[in-house]
């Protein structure tokens, strides 16, 4: 098998994944973000109490298109935001590979 073949195999796999899989995930809070909540209550949105994640702002990038795992703040496009996001990675890699592969002498047989 090939490593492109095997590439396309996995990129394939992994659009399966995040595509259909996404929507099982669990819409509590993950380790980290249930951790830095310790000690605090969530009312409409708002924490109430004192915990870590009071201090929390909003990253630079939280109003782009694909922040929070939603394409443009739609929950229920959780997959599609998933497909994107596998997508755009397996460009880039594929575009590595190329580029490296590229660079890479040629070797020809000396006879």
């Amino acid at each position: 098998m090939s490593l492109t073949a095997f590439l396309f195999g996995f990129a394939g796999a992994a659009v399966l994944v995040a595509g259909v899989l996404s929507y099982l995930a669990s819409a509590q809070p993950d380790g980290l973000d249930a951790t830095t909540q310790r000690g605090c209550t969530v009312v409409a949105d708002e924490l109430e109490g004192e915990c870590i994640a009071q201090s929390a702002e909003e990253h630079e990038l939280a109003d782009s298109p694909l922040a929070d795992y939603t394409v443009d703040g739609n929950d229920t496009m959780t997959g599609i935001a998933g497909v994107l996001g596998v997508a755009a990675t397996f460009a880039v890699l594929f575009a590595l590979v190329r580029l490296l592969l590229a660079a890479r002498p040629s070797r020809s047989r000396a006879g």
